[in-house]
């Protein structure tokens, strides 16, 4: 439930392509290439295990995506930016080639998130920015992600320590539901005037993603009941998410794609735990749905609206579940074909995409932000598992 602005338009081949061993090579490959290059430009050495917002650094950079007045950019990143690297090692560390090499990442990463770990207001939580530096709110979304991250990376290592960090993050989670509108959580802590899709719908995929890993059947009841929540109150006639609903039963008919994206990952992982062809059912609906409000035909192809890459990412993790069931490749191709668009035509002269992917002699001037160029390591990086045909 992030404030963005701007949506800008971008343009991808309608028709599916055939991925062969060359480009699940070249994906790999840019893969860790930007994983690198983040990793020594963004880097701070004066906070160990802490990035910057942006690279180039030092520039004021107004900062959008909060409750209240607009941020101005800090010495370290905020926590949202900062788990899309998280995301990105938790996708690398797969490979079996890397693996040694991204389990050091893995075991940074998991270092530097307890710098945002607040123990003082029970429960503990993770808040925006580093608690040694000042005191912020605590958001539910923040919070999920940082769950999933944690559940992924237990995944990956099989360390049951991850499964214990994130249930004391899913405990946080927990305590921001309440009846009003018949359940839900806020979009963080202390503010109860709206109940987002952004914090429900990665509360869903934490709650799922918990039960996968314990097997503990309270925590498939809790990713059920975010989830019929989230499709009686925030879901419209055409399986598409709107942004929150306010306090008075207002919905925001705002739409971005990871709201629609998350809980088509989610209706894809209860087929899987359930066997339920209505959520297999429903995953198909809003995949297609999905892929038409996003997009529009233009002389034999499409003008996709991306509103943010990150946000994007999340939809394709949608669409990554729902093809490793039906073997469908049209969606996961398209969001492909615009991102391999954007590596052509959109970086900047250090090598880094722009916002939005703009190709723009301006954009490319712009710092850039953190989490756009961390989902462009773990797109890249999903892709190259795809055996798409």
């Amino acid at each position: 439930m992030k404030k963005i602005t701007c949506i800008l338009v971008l343009l991808f081949c309608g028709s599916a392509y055939a991925q062969t061993p060359v480009f699940k090579n070249i994906y790999k490959a840019r893969a860790e290439e930007m994983f690198t290059k983040i990793w020594t430009h963004y880097r701070i050495d004066s906070f160990p295990g802490l990035f910057s917002e942006h690279y180039p650094s030092g520039k004021q950079v107004n900062l959008d995506y909060f409750e209240g007045a607009v941020v101005h950019e800090k010495k370290v990143s905020f926590l949202w930016p900062f788990s899309g690297m998280f995301s990105a090692a938790n996708v690398l560390v797969k490979y079996p080639d890397l693996r040694d090499r991204y389990t050091q990442y893995l075991d940074s990463l998991t270092i530097g998130v307890l710098a945002y770990r607040d123990t003082v207001r029970i429960p503990s939580g993770y808040q925006a920015y580093p608690v040694a530096l000042e005191k912020a709110d605590r958001y539910y979304d923040d919070n999920a992600l940082v769950c999933i991250d944690y559940l992924e990376a237990y995944f990956n290592t099989k360390d049951p320590l991850y499964v214990k960090k994130a249930v004391e993050v899913f405990h946080f989670i927990e305590s921001g539901w309440d009846e009003n509108l018949q359940g839900g959580v806020y979009w963080l802590e202390g503010h109860k005037d709206q109940k987002p899709a952004c914090s429900n719908g990665m509360a869903t995929l934490a709650a799922l993603k918990l039960y996968e890993a314990t097997h503990e059947v309270a925590y498939l009841n809790w990713g059920k009941r975010f989830y019929k929540w989230m499709h009686a109150r925030l879901r419209n006639h055409d399986a598409i998410y709107y942004n929150d609903i306010k306090m008075d039963g207002t919905q925001n008919a705002t739409y971005y794609t990871y709201n629609t994206g998350s809980m088509l990952e989610a209706a894809v992982l209860l087929y899987r735990f359930t066997g339920d062809r209505t959520y297999l059912y429903e995953a198909r609906l809003v995949a297609k749905n999905a892929f038409t409000f996003f997009s529009t035909p233009n002389k034999g192809e499409f003008r996709f609206r991306i509103d943010l890459p990150w946000f994007v990412t999340v939809l394709f993790r949608g669409y990554e579940a729902l093809y490793k069931v039906d073997h469908n490749p049209t969606y996961v191709n398209a969001i492909a074909s615009d991102l391999d668009l954007a590596w052509k035509l959109s970086k900047d002269q250090y090598g880094f995409l722009t916002a939005k992917w703009a190709t723009d002699q301006e954009s490319k001037e712009k710092p850039k932000w953190l989490l756009d160029e961390a989902c462009i390591a773990e797109l890249y990086g999903r892709l190259g598992f795809l055996n798409i045909k």
